[in-house]
């Protein structure tokens, strides 16, 4: 007989995680499932460190989420006694001054109650003087905000809802029938609901329904090596940084854990199988280019590690939080779309109340609107 649980979770990353871990303390029983293991290499949630930020322009929706996430990732990590697991080094981001979407954050900001600063083209070289901009910038910095330790924020996740009687298994999931999910090892584990937060294998395992709607992208990310003794680059020097000047979306974590300064691009890059793609970096030339422009401290700094991790996008950038077409028992949950792994606990706590049925449901994150065309809108 196989064994039977209120739910059975597929994948653990931020998000898996997240929704195995409040249906846990809402007294549901919990499978939580994955293929490659928690903060895998392959996973989106996978890597040394994600930005924490809440600045979204006009949408206030991630602004809120963002913030409500926040405190309930801290409070985690004050109860598993690893509080380093957040680095509040705060993150600043950056737009040519007169730019519309930072007008609109600071309202946003201001009416969920984030702290937040504007600092002047000037406040930024006196007070940051890493960086270098060939525009007058204006910047909004979040002091409150800062960077997770990835992989190991959503291990710390894991370990925790297994502490409180969740079960874990390093399993593949199959989509289910009648009320039973085999694996591919051939485990059959029956649930009366199923949550599949598998991040860019969901059109792998829903193709017919979601290909397109979901598009795995290959991202380069790059670790450089700092001078020697040289502490500007380390938190809590150095903020977090997400840049809005151009379509080149660069962002930036300090150094936060001896690996290097971290150096990447918010932009979609080519298609990519998590499962067989090629991890090597091609991109080395543009992100030393980038790399000198915007932090000349660092031009000809040594690369100390780099890696090939990947998006799983929507075609706006707003998440899939929704039920299976046709099969009512099945929720989808996906489309970080580069952005979504902050809002972990918030995405937890929504997906649990809706399968309690106790929570109302948000229009965009439905799977009506997700076209097959990208159109992204979320940054």
């Amino acid at each position: 007989m196989p064994k039977t649980y209120d739910v059975v979770v597929a994948g653990a990353g931020s998000f898996g995680a997240w929704i195995a871990w409040h249906l846990r303390r809402a007294g549901r029983s919990v499978a939580l499932l994955d293929a490659y293991g928690a903060g895998n290499n392959r996973a989106s949630s996978g890597g040394e460190s994600r930005i924490s930020r809440a600045t979204y322009g006009a949408d206030a929706i991630y602004t809120r989420w963002a913030w409500r996430s926040l405190a309930m990732w801290r409070d985690l990590f004050e109860q598993v006694d690893e509080p380093s697991l957040f680095q509040q080094c705060g993150v600043l981001t950056t737009a040519p001054e007169g730019d519309a979407r930072t007008a609109t954050s600071q309202a946003v900001l201001k009416d969920c109650g984030v702290p937040f600063e504007i600092l002047s083209a000037e406040d930024i070289a006196t007070r940051f003087p890493q960086f270098c901009f060939a525009y007058r910038s204006i910047g909004m910095f979040e002091p409150s905000a800062g960077a997770f330790l990835a992989r190991r924020a959503v291990q710390a996740v894991v370990r925790d809802a297994v502490r409180n009687g969740a079960d874990y298994f390093r399993e593949s999931a199959r989509p289910p029938e009648r009320g039973e999910l085999r694996t591919e090892s051939g485990e059959t584990i029956a649930a009366a609901v199923f949550v599949f937060a598998c991040g860019p294998w969901l059109p792998k395992i829903f193709p017919e329904l979601l290909e397109g709607r979901i598009r795995a992208t290959r991202q380069e990310v790059f670790f450089f090596g700092t001078p020697p003794g040289d502490r500007s680059f380390t938190s809590p020097a150095m903020p977090g940084w997400v840049d809005f000047s151009d379509a080149r979306g660069g962002y930036a974590v300090p150094d936060i854990e001896n690996r290097g300064f971290k150096l990447a691009f918010d932009r979609h890059g080519p298609p990519f199988d998590p499962d067989s793609g090629n991890r090597i970096v091609n991109g080395l030339d543009a992100a030393r280019e980038y790399l000198a422009e915007r932090f000349p401290a660092l031009r000809g700094a040594p690369l100390v590690e780099s890696r090939v991790c990947q998006y799983e996008n929507t075609c706006n950038g707003d998440f899939l939080i929704d039920r299976h077409p046709d099969l009512d028992n099945v929720w989808l949950v996906g489309g970080g779309s580069g952005h979504g792994f902050k809002h972990g606990p918030s995405i937890g706590e929504y997906v649990a109340a809706r399968i309690d049925g106790s929570g109302a449901a948000e229009p965009r994150f439905s799977l009506a609107t997700k076209t097959r065309e990208p159109a992204r809108t979320v940054f």
